[in-house]
This record gives structure tokens, sequence and C-alpha cells, in this order.
């Protein structure tokens, strides 16, 4: 079921014209620098943007010029787990992961319980504040951790909101979301 799901998805992210992208994902960005819970956070995790996702660099500079920490995850494939590391620039000291996400040489990883923030991506959410990743689990763990207690935003266009997507026990919620359209809060 979750593969018609991330199939039906991709497809129409494919489909969307470039520059239609562009204005939705800026959009997207102005709402979720314009959240009490941004304003508040001093350490502020995101994630390097791949093909097809909302590039949320927008939001990483907002809060380099607030002053806040910037963490972006870094995968291991053995054992398979993600961990925050600090990001200082969107140009320099980065180098292509084996999943070929850009990802900061030699950061030491960040500790789960010093995020106050955390901007997720997904294939899909749902109105109930379910995410669909891309299948590999590695936010669903990360999230799962004990010591994590971060305000978790999810960012998407509008066209990967659905009204429901099917989960699994495993499965981590968001605490909002914020579209190009609009936002939402969820429990």
């Amino acid at each position: 079921m979750k593969h018609h799901f991330r199939s039906k998805i991709k497809a129409t992210l494919q489909a969307m014209p470039s520059r239609q992208a562009e204005q939705k994902a800026q959009q997207a960005c102005d709402a979720a620098v314009e959240l009490p819970e941004f304003a508040q956070a001093s350490t502020i995790m995101a994630y390097m943007t791949i093909p097809n996702e909302i590039d949320v660099s927008q939001i990483i500079q907002a809060a380099w010029n607030q002053g806040k920490t910037v963490l972006v995850p870094v995968v291991s494939t053995e054992p398979r787990e993600m961990f925050a590391v600090e990001l200082r620039s969107l140009e320099a000291g980065l180098k292509v992961s084996s999943y070929g996400i850009l990802e900061p040489h030699d950061s030491k990883p960040w500790p789960a319980d010093q995020i106050d923030l955390m901007i997720v991506p997904a294939l899909a959410f749902d109105r109930q504040g379910n995410r669909l990743g891309r299948g590999g689990g590695f936010y669903d763990r990360f999230l799962a951790q004990e010591n994590f207690h971060a305000i978790t935003c999810g960012i998407a266009f509008q066209e990967q909101l659905l009204d429901k997507i099917p989960t699994d026990h495993h499965d981590q919620p968001v605490n909002l979301l914020v579209t190009d359209r609009e936002v939402l809060r969820f429990g």
C-alpha cells in the first residue's frame, strides 16, 4: 500500500514545472520562518535538499541570520542510522554521501536532546500528522530516540498532503506541517 502512495507522489512531484516548484517552495519556507516555534528555537535541524523536495536553504539562511545553530542529518549505512551534525555553510566543507546527499565533512554528532525544532521532509504527509518517507526508516528511528524532544515540523508542497496515509507501529508523526498553502498543527 505504501508503495502505491510513494509511486503516485513521486510522479506528481516529477511532473511539477520547476518554476512552479520554486514559487511553492518559497511560500512554504516563508511560512516556516514565521512560525513561533522557529522564533523560539536556538538549534534547528533541517536537511540537505534532494531533487523534488522543498529546498530549505532559505530556512537555513534565516536561522543563521538570527544567530541559530543549524544541524542537518548524516546517514550511515552500517549500522543503518541517522545523526545530526552542525552545518556551517551551504557551499564549503560538504561531501556527497553514499546516498547522493550533500553532508558536512568532518562534523561531530550533535546530541538529539539539544535540538529545539526539526524540519522534516517526506514524500507525503496526511491531515493527522503522519508522514510517508522514502522507505529507509532513518527519520522514524531518529525521531523515536528516547532523548529526542524537539518539535517536529514537516514541510511539503500542498500536492504532498493527503487525507490519510497508511501507517505502521514504528512510524513517527510530526507536530506540525507547513505547505505552500497552510499550516497544520497536530495533537
